[in-house]
């Protein structure tokens, strides 16, 4: 599947997820729980984020369930990692640490949801399910989190001289963009907009290609600093 939501898979293909936590515990309470779900399979477990960048690469999973402290090396330097050399597999930050650094560093780094470990286990498919979708997953605590980071970063970067030149975007394409900036997922965009869900993915393809990026997220953070978007 792309960013945007289109499917790169059969629709009889299970979503294949990769498990990166250092405790077994929970690698053992999320395989599991996403086991049981007839459309999702845990393709690999690591236990740090050396290992899941080399599992990553070998087993080329489209969801990867990441934490963000681990020993040798942080969830977040392998994302860097798995979507330098796994562009197409997206990351779920699951972690304890509700840090706006941490949240802000995740999403810079290419992780496309970000949640919580006090969520319910059983929420977990959904959430893979959703992310897999095209969606943005982040609670909504840390979605304001977010748009607070963004806001500090809209400030400080309109003290800056602009880098050029820097892609065209339709006004259109401006409009979805701004709406993903404020959280909103594919659904709620198209009712605010008057198009149609499948619209709004080709939007976000379009975006995503112009600027030649991999993530919602990503696409909004180099807007803001390149002073396409601002944050208010």
């Amino acid at each position: 599947m792309t960013e945007s939501g289109e499917v790169r898979t059969s629709a009889s293909e299970p979503i294949r997820v990769l498990i990166v936590d250092d405790h077994e515990l929970i690698r053992r309470s999320l395989a599991l729980a996403l086991a049981a779900e007839p459309d999702i399979e845990v393709v690999g477990e690591a236990s740090d984020g050396q290992e899941a960048v080399e599992l990553a690469n070998r087993l080329m999973p489209d969801i990867a369930l990441m934490d963000v402290r681990m020993p040798r090396q942080d969830g977040i330097e392998a994302t860097k990692g798995i979507k330098a050399s796994v562009p197409s597999t997206r990351i779920i930050m699951l972690t304890v640490s509700d840090e706006e650094e941490d949240l802000f560093e995740a999403i810079k780094a290419g992780a496309t949801g970000y949640l919580l470990k006090d969520v319910q286990i059983n929420d977990v498919p959904a959430a893979v399910r959703g992310v897999h979708e095209g969606q943005s997953l982040i609670n909504p605590a840390m979605a304001a989190k977010l748009i607070t980071e963004f806001q500090s970063m809209s400030r400080k970067e309109s003290e800056r001289p602009p880098q050029l030149p820097v892609p065209r975007l339709t006004d259109r394409e401006m409009e979805v963009l701004r709406l993903v900036a404020k959280g909103m997922n594919n659904r709620e965009i198209a009712k605010q907009l008057f198009i149609s869900e499948n619209t709004v993915k080709n939007h976000v393809r379009n975006i995503l290609d112009k600027l030649q990026l991999h993530s919602r997220m990503e696409a909004v953070v180099y807007a803001v600093r390149e002073r396409m978007l601002e944050i208010t």
